[in-house]
């Protein structure tokens, strides 16, 4: 049996495809790992924690930051460094419960919802003059930066987790909402060129601003977040896998070069979805940890076929079944998930724990509960068979 490890010393020997101690595992550290405002306010009572205003992490998605308390209550073995918001810019109100963001995308939450949708597009033609006339955010906006390296620096010398840089570089599904989602996808189809000029215009800026991060970072970062571009839906890939490979993935290939040029941080990529036909991509442009690993999707729920053809390249983060298993399910059943998981991606390393994307409102805390603790009672190396429900 492995010598137990410190929670780096962990995570990066199962990033690095060999076997630690256990499994590591991960709550809203990354990004599709979270947990929303309601679930969380659940899960505090359940614990017998004492009660506390819940932190707003992602507004979009509602989900909250949580607590050091809870994430040592789950043996979390990473924690989180997040550029900060710009100092020349706050999101403006629209309308009843709505905001535009400083790149001037319009979204509004309904009565009784839980997420903000979009609602506004703000570049409305296929021109490259609507591209340069764009208010475009100011990439060197000091506050993006401040305390980034003090925080880094705090995390990585004087505790014990695994550092996760926030920077995620997306473009592809940013770029939909600046022109609208029917908008974009005509684009591509009908006028690839405006796309990509818009793409690169975007993916500019955002490199800007993660070269300064990385360099206010420096080596107290294990993990950087590159990128959390969707490109599956349930049933398959949103654009055909020739799209993708024409005009997204050279954009990819660039940034995670770009990353990859600069730090030796592994690098993290959040997709969900039909994504099965795009993975040896993904390694060839240099993802070297694929989240969520959603498993209710076509091609993705053999999950120990995923780990014979990619495991020897690729380390998989998630894979906790949201659809059905968490919000619908018993203890006992999240149990037998979390030993499917375990057994079929974490032989020889190359598995982090977490959910299929964030843990939403409906997810029972005694589930979420259940998940973290029989993490840790199966992903323990040598890996058993022999682990029985009554263990939770």
């Amino acid at each position: 049996m492995p010598a137990a490890m410190k929670s780096r010393e962990r995570v990066m020997a199962a990033l690095n495809l060999k076997e630690p101690d256990r499994v590591p595992i991960d709550l809203a550290q990354a990004v599709g790992d979270g947990i929303t405002v309601t679930a969380y306010r659940n899960l505090i009572g359940y614990l017998g924690l004492p009660p506390r205003p819940i932190r707003i992490l992602t507004k979009l998605a509602q989900t909250a930051r949580v607590d050091e308390d809870v994430l040592r209550r789950f043996r979390v073995d990473f924690r989180r460094v997040d550029m900060g918001p710009p100092d020349k810019w706050q999101d403006e109100p629209v309308g009843a419960d709505g905001y535009r963001d400083e790149w001037g995308v319009v979204r509004s939450r309904p009565p009784g919802g839980f997420y903000y949708d979009l609602t506004e597009s703000p570049i409305q033609a296929d021109t490259m003059a609507a591209i340069e006339d764009h208010r475009w955010p100011d990439p060197d906006d000091s506050g993006r930066y401040r305390g980034l390296r003090e925080r880094a620096r705090e995390l990585h010398q004087n505790t014990d987790f695994a550092v996760v840089l926030q920077v995620n570089c997306a473009f592809f599904l940013r770029c939909a909402e600046l022109r609208g989602w029917e908008n974009f996808y005509m684009d591509l189809a009908g006028n690839p060129e405006f796309a990509c000029a818009l793409m690169d215009r975007y993916l500019d800026l955002r490199l800007r601003m993660a070269a300064r991060a990385l360099e206010e970072a420096g080596d107290n970062i294990d993990i950087v977040m590159v990128s959390s571009d969707d490109l599956g839906m349930n049933d398959r890939t949103i654009v055909s896998p020739q799209m993708y490979r024409d005009l997204i993935k050279p954009r990819q290939k660039r940034t995670f070069e770009f990353f990859r040029d600069r730090t030796a941080a592994k690098r993290f990529y959040h997709c969900d979805g039909a994504i099965y036909p795009l993975i040896g991509d993904f390694i060839e442009i240099g993802v070297e940890a694929l989240n969520p690993i959603q498993v209710s999707a076509a091609g993705m729920g053999n999950t120990q076929q995923l780990k014979a053809e990619f495991g020897d390249r690729l380390a998989f983060w998630g894979a906790v079944d949201t659809h059905h298993v968490l919000p619908h399910g018993t203890p006992e059943d999240v149990y037998h998930e979390v030993r499917q998981r375990i057994m079929d991606l974490a032989p020889g390393g190359g598995y982090v724990l977490c959910s299929v994307h964030n843990l939403q409102p409906e997810v029972p805390p005694e589930n979420i509960a259940a998940m973290f603790d029989a993490a840790h009672e199966i992903g323990r190396y040598p890996l058993s068979q022999t682990s029985r429900p009554d263990e939770i």
